[in-house]
């Protein structure tokens, strides 16, 4: 069977469905690859490079539709292009089902089947091929880019001879992949970052990106993650009226606004009103990723950027993953390489297309004259975070008679071992020559001393040079150069060996260590 890509006709599309490197992969599936000429162009993928990857390259649309058996594209397909379907033909492209029933219709009457990448469900298996994802992660980077070419300062503070400039207060609207990957990109730069999300259980992945994640004070029962594919879950109202609140309270000390909240299957929810707006300062910027949605902000405009009546910018592009268009053509096509994966188990160039198997039901929407959407929920369910029991929180009376009471336990352990330890060591004396407790006693403070040095050090600061290991040879060694220059030949000899094979392993830690700080330093 044959796959193929065509050029896409959406207006400003640069990104292609397949690379020299997938089909690479494709073919060694099984199949022979197809793709329309000057289909790559725009992402920098040449007619040359993929005919030296062995892909077939055809001059016009028709020509590609009519050759391929199945067509994988970015953009949902157009009227010309549903007209292309066959029976039999499987197309596999973001198809935006939700609000594409005539696009549906038409692939059904064809006998065409249908993958929607967008309809991909977020379970463990199937990460490798969601696309949403895919294209998220680079919006949400990009984003923070856009945000900081129209913004008129650093984005980090610095202090120089010619006066301070304050770091920029960055909001991220939206803890998902894009919100999280523009909370990575707005910390890496420098900016203070606060987040938001209407999932608490998400505050302490946001945290721990360096940012500050915003609370309400409003308590509201969410719907479990599993059971909206990891997805927000729309909000009450009163909730809304919570969380407009706080955003009013932000809007004039923040200075870039990024919203990236989406609910599947629904316009983007209005989080960002025109008195928000209106209260920021001039020279702020909004970046509304869910522009193609009807956007979180009032005053976006989809494709456009506008500049308000108090000089706030507001950015409503719609293709920032298109705006980098060789990395996310990579990994779109990435992620259509994996589903076909799942397509050919048996790698034989033929698609088994399985409705039991979860991800393939999930994300296909019409097979065999049928519509299949929306498909049943998987049987295995998105896994998501539970909220963390929160601990009370103790006043500074009680932490201070918690850590004496932990400094008592403490104490009360270490004499109850000490004093094991001394009658242990005082019947051992009653009934063993004097010579072995010479060398018993030595033993005993060698692994004291050992431990004692060793287990104090932070785990985090543990190396080749100092692990457990070492502990040991330490010990070892430092009992054995006290034993040394005992009389008998039997003990000298027994301590040489000991300091001989414990230095090795010393030394060579030093080795490895050496070489482990070699690798971070710059040539």
């Amino acid at each position: 069977m044959k796959i193929g890509t065509p050029k896409e006709i959406f207006e400003g599309e640069a990104r292609v469905a397949m690379t020299p490197d997938s089909a690479l992969q494709l073919q060694k599936l099984g199949y022979d690859c197809v793709i329309e000429t000057g289909a790559g162009a725009l992402a920098g993928f040449s007619d040359a490079s993929y005919k030296d990857a062995g892909v077939e390259v055809v001059k016009t649309a028709a020509a590609l539709w009519k050759a391929a058996d199945i067509v994988a594209k970015v953009r949902q397909p157009e009227a010309v292009e549903l007209k292309r379907l066959t029976e039999g033909k499987t197309l596999i492209s973001f198809f935006n089902p939700a609000a594409n029933e005539a696009g549906m219709e038409a692939a059904k009457k064809t006998g065409a089947n249908v993958i929607a990448m967008e309809m991909v469900p977020r379970i463990s298996r199937a990460q490798k091929m969601d696309a949403l994802s895919s294209m998220a992660n680079i919006a949400g980077y990009r984003a923070v880019i856009e945000a900081g070419n129209n913004f008129g300062r650093f984005f980090t503070g610095q202090i120089t001879a010619a006066g301070k400039v304050p770091p920029a207060k960055v909001l991220v609207v939206g803890a998902g992949v894009a919100g999280l990957a523009a909370i990575g990109t707005s910390t890496s730069l420098g900016a203070i970052t606060y987040a938001f999300d209407v999932r608490p259980e998400v505050a302490e992945q946001v945290e721990s990106m360096g940012a500050e994640f915003v609370y309400l004070d409003f308590e509201e029962e969410q719907q479990d993650g599993a059971a909206t594919g990891g997805y927000a879950s729309v909000s009450s109202p009163e909730f809304r009226e919570a969380q407009l609140a706080k955003f009013r309270e932000l809007a004039p000390e923040v200075d870039i606004v990024i919203t990236t909240a989406l609910i599947p299957n629904r316009e983007a929810p209005e989080l960002w009103t025109e008195d928000m707006v209106a209260a920021m300062k001039p020279g702020s910027v909004i970046v509304d990723l869910a522009a193609e949605k009807g956007g979180n902000c009032k005053l976006t405009v989809p494709d456009e950027k506008i500049v308000t009546k108090n000089g706030v910018t507001i950015i409503g592009y719609t293709d920032f993953p298109s705006r980098m268009a060789t990395q996310a053509s990579t990994l779109y096509a990435t992620n259509i390489r994996h589903m076909m994966t799942d397509l050919t188990p048996e790698k034989d160039g033929q698609i088994n297309h399985d409705m039991e198997d979860d991800v393939i039901r999930g994300a296909t929407v019409t097979f065999n004259h049928e519509i299949t959407f929306p498909p049943p929920p998987p049987k295995v369910q998105a896994i998501a975070a539970k909220p963390k029991e929160t601990a009370p929180v103790q006043t500074a009376e009680e932490k201070r008679a918690a850590e004496v009471a932990a400094f008592k336990a403490q104490t009360r352990n270490q004499v109850t071992l000490l004093a094991v330890g001394g009658a242990l060591l005082l019947g051992v004396g009653l009934v063993a020559p004097a010579s072995f407790m010479q060398h018993f006693i030595v033993f005993v403070l060698a692994v004291f001393v050992g431990f004692q040095v060793i287990w104090n050090v932070s785990h985090s600061l543990h190396t080749p040079l100092m692990a457990v290991t070492n502990a040991i040879s330490s010990i070892i060694i430092l009992g054995a150069l006290m034993q040394i220059g005992s009389g008998s030949f039997l003990v000298i000899l027994l301590a040489a060996l000991s300091i001989f094979m414990a230095g090795i392993n010393i030394f060579g830690g030093f080795m490895v260590t050496r070489r482990m700080l070699a690798m971070f330093q710059k040539s």
